[in-house]
């Protein structure tokens, strides 16, 4: 049969009386304050995020029905790709373009999820790359200014 007792509260820790050993107190400590997410989650997440908003893109795309006209399309997704590059860590914005490309290439130019490696495909994955590199250029010459500024 099981003895029933009451439970030691939480917010102490249990040390055994032993009447010849001195009385030892621990210290109480606080929860810490809780701080919101910095900007290094921003560019953590820089990335995955630039994959869903990619394919989120594509899907608005083949929803209308009718293929996109490639320039436009490639303008939107150059856009698009700067708008990610911004946050993220700058050894990943080539990554981010090329995931840009991927979704370009293969929905929106050749409709069948293939890739080609034809001219108006190097163009667009150099337009992709560079608008890539425009945004996280832009953000560390904003980042730089500030910097300075606050000396």
């Amino acid at each position: 049969m099981a003895t029933l007792h009451r439970p030691a509260p939480s917010h102490r820790t249990y040390l055994p009386y032993a009447p010849h050993l001195p009385r030892v107190t621990l210290p109480r400590t606080r929860p810490g304050r809780r701080t919101p997410p910095g900007p290094a989650l921003a560019r953590d997440l820089a990335l995955p995020l630039g994959a869903v908003a990619a394919a989120l893109l594509v899907a608005a795309l083949m929803l209308t029905g009718e293929s996109a006209h490639a320039a436009v399309a490639l303008a939107v997704f150059a856009l698009l790709t700067s708008a990610v590059s911004v946050p993220a860590r700058p050894v990943v914005v080539p990554v981010v373009a090329l995931v840009s490309w991927l979704f370009y290439d293969g929905f929106v130019l050749h409709q069948r999820s293939e890739l080609a490696f034809q001219p108006q495909d190097r163009t667009g994955l150099l337009v992709l790359l560079l608008a890539g590199i425009t945004g996280a250029g832009c953000a560390a010459a904003v980042r730089a200014v500030r910097r300075h500024l606050a000396r």
